[in-house]
């Protein structure tokens, strides 16, 4: 993600940090437990973080966030300040990481979004966090994930998961769902498998029964249009779908997830908006 507008205000706060280490630094260590590094394949990126709230109930929802990258690079350990934020809620969130370009491309960073759910669902190897009602979420290239994996059925069925009997609702914040033509040299790269390349479009896999989706996307947005939001929630109502979509003026990209972090909320109600969805009875 760009992190240029971040980094200014950022930067103002704790002078001497990057910037992702200055909003997890900024993020409170208290109300909440971490467990890091949980395996849910075999590679050396399939590994997840956990944040359990120190609240925690049978009852709190499992929010999972694939957070973007361009489907080049990201990391867990960079969302801390995510993970913090939504577990103060009294969420207990789950932050995979997971495959990316050159290694791999399109769909393997999606069927990894997969397994990890699928392992999270599944209460033998996860008890803490299987039978919990489930949403996903994701930033960006995540949003894609999240999206896909909500909308198109098979990638979970692969992995032994109902999507619609698992997931509560999804949520996409400024992601592309709507991208074709592909254009750039890299995304061509990336998503060179797809054929045709509709198949690579969250889009092409709208339905009516599909779980309730939010989409949030910021205006000023110019890395991911908000047309992709406006095309798909325009999609979703017209198949009958139940979608919700928040726009936010003058927020751009790297801001809307930026938002989550306690020293940079004033910049959108991004948590506000994503605390509601999730506490809302599915």
């Amino acid at each position: 993600m760009r992190l240029f507008p971040l980094a200014l205000a950022v930067l103002a706060i704790m002078p001497g940090c990057s910037p992702i280490a200055a909003l997890n630094s900024a993020a409170p260590k208290i109300g909440y437990q971490t467990v890091t590094g949980l395996a849910y394949g075999d590679h050396a990126r399939q590994r997840l973080d956990l944040y359990i709230p120190d609240d925690v109930t049978a009852e709190s929802p499992l929010v999972v966030f694939y957070y973007g990258g361009g489907w080049r690079s990201g990391s867990r350990a960079d969302y801390l300040f995510v993970g913090q934020a939504l577990a103060a809620k009294g969420f207990v969130v789950a932050i995979p990481d997971y495959r990316f370009y050159p290694e791999v491309r399109f769909p393997t960073f999606v069927e990894d979004g997969a397994l990890a759910a699928a392992y999270l669902l599944d209460l033998e190897r996860s008890p803490r966090t299987a039978g919990r009602r489930t949403v996903l979420a994701g930033h960006s290239a995540g949003a894609h994930t999240a999206l896909m994996l909500t909308l198109d059925t098979a990638y979970l069925a692969d992995v032994g998961v109902d999507a619609n009997a698992a997931i509560a609702g999804t949520v996409g914040l400024s992601g592309p769902y709507d991208f074709a033509p592909i254009k750039g040299d890299w995304l061509k790269r990336i998503f060179a498998p797809a054929d045709p390349v509709s198949a690579s479009q969250p889009i092409t896999y709208a339905r009516a029964d599909a779980p309730p989706v939010l989409l949030i996307h910021g205006l000023s947005d110019t890395t991911v249009l908000f047309r992709n939001s406006r095309n798909l929630a325009a999609r979703l109502r017209e198949l009958g779908g139940e979608v919700t979509l928040i726009e936010y003026p003058k927020v751009g990209h790297a801001p809307m997830v930026g938002a989550f972090a306690e020293p940079l909320r004033w910049l959108a109600p991004t948590l506000e908006d994503v605390t509601a969805f999730v506490r809302a009875p599915r």
